[in-house]
């Protein structure tokens, strides 16, 4: 059985070990779970690299990761409005002018 060490790169530390289950929610938090079905949740986190080898896997979070991936899916389900397109580009807008 392969148990993984889940790595922030953010930070580089660790958030969680032994996790057997790594899934996605219905509102996009990304969940781990150990051997007891304890867990880990990370709402607005994307999966950047899963290595079999040392049993690590490596994630990423940052608040505009979930409001991206709602907005593909409904670009993907042919839902998306004006408006929500032009709230994601306000806040694209706030990170470029707080850089």
């Amino acid at each position: 059985m392969c148990e993984f060490k889940i790595i922030k790169k953010n930070d580089g530390s660790q958030i969680g070990e032994d996790i057997l289950v790594i899934s996605y929610s219905e509102d996009n938090d990304l969940i781990f779970k150990d051997v007891l079905g304890m867990g880990v949740k990370l709402e607005s986190a994307l999966i950047l690299e899963v290595n079999t080898l040392n049993q690590t896997c490596t994630v990423i979070e940052h608040s505009l990761i979930n409001d991206f991936v709602r907005m593909v899916q409904k670009i993907n389900d042919n839902t998306i409005t004006k408006s929500e397109i032009g709230n994601f580009q306000k806040d694209l807008e706030a990170l470029k002018n707080s850089i």
